[in-house]
């Protein structure tokens, strides 16, 4: 059976991931920061799909939990077939007011902490000769966007950060890929305090229609999967 490591699991798109993929029969490594959602997530994906699922109860900002992982999987000797860099939040609104010490913490998670996980599971799968990576990027890492600039800056790193460690890694048998979803219906909006807007008033895909498309796209090796027609067209003319 394969196995896969999933952050950010425990609501939206991680939890959708986390399902989608017990469902085809992977076993899974969940990582997240609520102990008490991934005892109940591990019961659920145990006894309906009965696969194997372990947890790490990690907060993945502090890059010192992010190295345990890493330790784990290494101490167990695991063979990862899948890695799912999908923990990340936003912090909206004018520059000037937004909170200096959450803008951090995205820049450290989205893209300090994803880089430190990639190269090593990049190096632990480059050894094995196979596996996949997928990165949580966003329709907003093709352009900046003012109101969410800090978020939209991060995930425009992880686009371009992901593509090119693509290109080195593929001799290796393994595939890094970005996926990059636009309002997805998820508490992200939310906590965030744009649920109320245009976007994610009319423009909403579901988490699991997301999943569905991302694994289609991990199948077929993509190295930018963008869900839905709506997304596209807004990245084609964001382009233009």
């Amino acid at each position: 059976m394969s196995t896969a490591v999933i952050t950010g699991t425990t609501s939206g798109i991680g939890y959708s991931f986390s399902e989608l993929l017990a469902k085809k029969g992977y076993n899974l490594i969940l990582v997240s920061r609520n102990i008490d959602k991934l005892k109940k997530q591990q019961c659920m994906l145990e006894r309906k799909y009965n696969i194997k699922c372990d947890f790490l109860a990690k907060d993945l900002s502090n890059i010192g939990e992010a190295e345990e992982v890493v330790s784990y999987i290494v101490e167990k000797k695991l063979k990862i077939d899948l890695l799912i860099n999908n923990a990340g939040f936003n912090e909206c609104g004018n520059f000037l007011d937004t909170n200096i010490e959450q803008e951090l913490k995205i820049i450290n998670l989205h893209n300090l902490v994803l880089t430190y996980l990639t190269k090593k599971f990049a190096q632990i799968m480059s050894q094995q000769r196979s596996g996949k990576i997928l990165n949580l990027g966003s329709t907003g890492s093709f352009a900046p966007f003012p109101y969410d600039a800090v978020y939209a800056a991060s995930k425009a790193y992880v686009l371009n950060f992901s593509s090119a460690i693509g290109s080195e890694v593929k001799r290796y048998g393994v595939t890094v890929s970005t996926l990059c979803p636009g309002a997805t219906k998820t508490m992200f909006a939310e906590k965030a305090n744009i649920d109320k807007t245009l976007l994610f008033r009319y423009f909403v895909m579901s988490p699991d229609k997301v999943v569905k498309l991302a694994l289609k796209g991990l199948k077929k090796n993509k190295r930018i999967i963008i869900p839905g027609i709506y997304n596209k067209l807004l990245v084609m003319s964001m382009r233009i």
